[in-house]
């Protein structure tokens, strides 16, 4: 586990003109007296993928996505930090998640916007425990908005093995055990990499869903409509991005390359409708592996993804 910026993933151009800062010239450590800012937390995890039988490599995620925002032209008003890594030892998945909702606490309470940068999507429990545990000493029934754009549910049956498949119906079970609402949206599914149960545990959990075959320019003002009407019945929301969502030729560096997926160019005004609501607590984005990128291009859009994510911050 660490907690020290590292300078080295932090380098890019510094141009001669006044007010042409990069993201690389901006961005601080974290202190505990930080004034309230965006904080970037990484989680350096292969053990859900792998447990879930996916291409490993995503432990490498957060240092090529910080590479990749490093030199990204800085537009935001206030602070950005780096609040370090959290890390998986081998397959202490259940460890390594613990520690990351411990670290997101504090963040959330000091009212940083923190965005986890994963690491596979096992990291999505691990966002929801540290979202959970802040909101839950104020509140006794907060109305949570889980918004993920995502080619799969990610709702598999946990009873056995928990992994990359299964942080949804995780979060579900403990939205049950708490007595809170489960309110999910999955925006982006394929209905090839999800089966008929998962389809079916999606329709008894009351899970909004809009497939991906649905997604595309003509559907986007009514797309955005559907996502506003969403988060009309939150009070916060936790934004999950798992990278598969986007077209394998947009995104190839991930455990499970989409086949057809969502597009960048309709997957940003929907964000930015998420990031615009004032009630964006938490964001994670998941699944990059740099091992199966072509030209950082999956990494660069993960970069644009946090750049578009804080940009009026």
């Amino acid at each position: 586990m660490s907690t020290e910026m590292d300078r080295t993933v932090w380098q890019g151009r510094i141009d001669p003109e006044a007010n042409s800062d990069r993201w690389h010239q901006r961005i601080e450590p974290l202190t505990v007296k930080a004034i309230p800012g965006c904080a970037l937390i990484g989680f350096a995890s292969d053990a859900g993928v792998a447990r879930n039988r996916g291409r490993i490599g995503a432990a490498e995620g957060p240092t090529a996505i910080r590479k990749a925002l490093a030199p990204l032209a800085w537009h935001r008003q206030n602070p950005a930090y780096d609040a370090g890594n959290v890390s998986c030892d081998g397959d202490a998945l259940e460890a390594a998640q613990q520690a990351l909702a411990e670290r997101l606490v504090p963040l959330l309470d000091a009212g940083h916007l923190p965005i986890v940068l994963g690491g596979g999507h096992e990291v999505a429990y691990a966002s929801w425990c540290g979202l959970a545990s802040h909101l839950a000493r104020e509140e006794s029934c907060p109305r949570v908005g889980i918004i993920n754009l995502d080619a799969h549910f990610d709702l598999r049956d946990h009873a056995h093995v928990r992994s990359s498949g299964t942080p949804f119906s995780q979060i579900a079970e403990d939205c049950q055990t708490r007595g809170w609402p489960f309110r999910y949206a999955c925006l982006g599914v394929s209905r090839g990499a999800n089966t008929q149960a998962l389809y079916q545990r999606a329709e008894t959990l009351n899970v909004m869903v809009r497939e991906d075959r649905d997604m595309h320019t003509a559907a986007l003002p009514e797309l955005q409509r559907d996502v506003k009407a969403f988060m009309a019945q939150c009070d916060y929301l936790y934004l999950t991005i798992d990278l598969d969502v986007l077209p394998a030729a947009e995104a190839p560096g991930v455990s499970a390359p989409a086949a057809r997926g969502v597009s960048l160019a309709l997957l940003e005004p929907l964000i930015e409708t998420v990031r615009d609501s004032d009630k964006l607590k938490l964001a994670d984005l998941a699944e990059l592996n740099p091992t199966f990128d072509i030209d950082q291009r999956t990494a660069k859009v993960a970069a644009r993804l946090v750049h578009l994510l804080t940009l009026n911050g």
